[in-house]
């Protein structure tokens, strides 16, 4: 314990004296936005960590007094966090080349993203021009997204089951987020693997996600890397829980390279997966097309990356029809008047204005975090008068941009109305204005978003046309209070009473 005491009081003078040094030669150069004093070496990170709030709490705490861009260093790490529509626009709409690339990654997301080889790390550049545009021209146009309708349909249909299943066994009360969650899944994997699997494979390749998004979660060394001798244990643990990760999707992957290789001999397997259009893919500047791991990483970002932030809204839209049934009433209404007793399908839901309302300000209230991907700038920028280096982490508060009264009346009411009506509007994209950035905004925004957006709406729409929902207890009070898990879930999750429409 001593030598350890010993270690780190030398680790903090040697970072001390190079942070000095650092700073010295800096201080006169940059005009950083504002933000808390901190000591040096450490700057504000233990102040955030002996809070006691979460990140999320404590930047919110900040914004008024420091206004709409202010800086916190963290450690080694210095984040300016934006909090206003005007300056988002201006940087990533007015100036979007400047801010579209990614900081440096700590070493945990280092080994999970295969060095930056994803659509969502990859600095801006060839590389991530090749997987972007491989990821939205060959899987998540809208032809191809018509293509997985019967994976949606079959996903639909076994939701409705479980749904009835556990509300049979539990006196009409369910589980939503977990329900959700592995509705939406099925239908990734489909998308992804086009290979057939059994609930036990579909379980087994859904924990080991979590797995890995556990281990994502940042630490102190992360942010001090002086101090990485005392997280050689959990450094360990990445080595084998990506090890695992890469055991458990490589046969899928094998599976899959099977059934091209020889057409025919798989009966079960899809025309068509994300997977195909990695095998050969090619990478500017690359000769060789992607390796296994490098394949594993690219088929968990696409799982990850629409699981948890479409079941986070499914359990939100069920807590706001819940707390306010009239929603769900005229939701029920417009289905029924549009498609009659036949089961309402994705085709349906596009011609129904309120569904889209509901969703699009679902969106605006509960986006599925609280920060976008953080960006970068690619040479030493300006925005809104104040100096962003290249090392910064650039972040995006996004209720700060969604919940601020300059720019939405009322924001704080949930109302769908607001754009069924037409009193107010945004544009998802930002092109023309940032008033809500929920898959964030200009070049980096995410290119799931139009599939994204089919889930949720269908899911919805199926939802309410298959079962009136309730609270549960039954006094109809939903405890809206939320807490930051992978997305941004509600602190305690949402258990409803469902009765069978009959």
């Amino acid at each position: 314990m001593e030598s350890h005491l010993i270690f780190t009081a030398i680790a903090f003078l040697v970072s001390a004296f190079i942070f000095l040094l650092s700073r010295k030669s800096n201080s006169k150069k940059l005009n950083l936005p504002p933000g808390p004093p901190g000591p040096p070496v450490v700057g504000n990170l233990f102040q955030v960590a002996r809070s006691g709030k979460p990140f999320f709490q404590y930047v919110r705490e900040l914004i008024p007094k420091y206004g709409p861009i202010l800086t916190l260093n963290m450690g080694t790490r210095t984040m300016i966090i934006i909090s206003s529509a005007d300056l988002a626009h201006e940087a990533l709409i007015e100036k979007g080349q400047i801010f579209a690339s990614r900081p440096r990654e700590n070493p945990t997301r280092t080994i999970f993203s295969c060095d930056k080889f994803t659509v969502n790390a990859a600095l801006y550049g060839p590389v991530w021009r090749s997987l972007r545009r491989n990821m939205v021209q060959n899987m998540l146009n809208a032809a191809r997204i018509r293509e997985f309708r019967h994976a949606r349909e079959s996903a639909m249909d076994k939701l409705v089951d479980r749904l009835r299943a556990e509300a049979a066994a539990n006196d009409g009360v369910v589980w939503v987020l977990k329900n959700a969650r592995f509705a939406v899944f099925c239908i990734l994997l489909a998308m992804c693997f086009g290979v057939e699997m059994d609930e036990e494979m579909i379980e087994k390749v859904d924990q080991m996600m979590k797995t890995v998004l556990i281990v994502l979660d940042p630490r102190m060394d992360d942010f001090l890397p002086l101090l990485s001798p005392f997280f050689s244990k959990q450094r360990n643990r990445v080595q084998e829980v990506r090890k695992k990760q890469i055991e458990t999707l490589v046969p899928l992957i094998e599976k899959r390279r099977k059934a091209i290789q020889n057409p025919g001999s798989d009966k079960n397997a899809a025309s068509f997966s994300y997977l195909d259009t990695l095998f050969d893919l090619k990478i500017e500047g690359r000769k060789s097309s992607p390796s296994d791991p490098e394949i594993v990483t690219l088929c968990s970002e696409f799982l990850n990356g629409g699981t948890d932030t479409t079941a986070t809204a499914i359990e939100w839209a069920a807590a706001r029809m819940i707390e306010n049934p009239k929603i769900q009433s005229k939701l029920y209404e417009e289905i029924r008047m549009s498609v009659g007793e036949k089961r309402v399908d994705e085709k349906d839901v596009e011609k129904m204005p309120y569904l889209n309302a509901v969703v699009k300000e679902l969106l605006r209230k509960h986006p599925p975090t609280y920060f976008s991907l953080t960006h970068a700038v690619t040479e030493p920028a300006k925005l809104g008068g104040y100096d962003i280096p290249t090392d910064a982490n650039v972040e995006f508060f996004l209720p700060g941009i969604s919940d601020d009264p300059n720019v939405w009346s009322d924001p704080e009411k949930f109302d769908p109305d607001r754009f069924f009506t037409g009193r107010e509007e945004a544009d998802i994209t930002g092109v023309t204005q940032v008033k809500m950035m929920p898959f964030g905004v200009g070049r980096r925004i995410c290119p799931g978003l139009s599939m994204a957006t089919v889930h949720v709406n269908l899911m919805l729409a199926r939802m309410v046309q298959e079962f009136e929902w309730s609270g549960y207890p039954d006094n109809g009070k939903v405890d809206l209070s939320e807490k930051l898990e992978f997305t941004v879930v509600m602190k305690n999750s949402l258990r409803a009473k469902i009765n069978p429409r009959g």
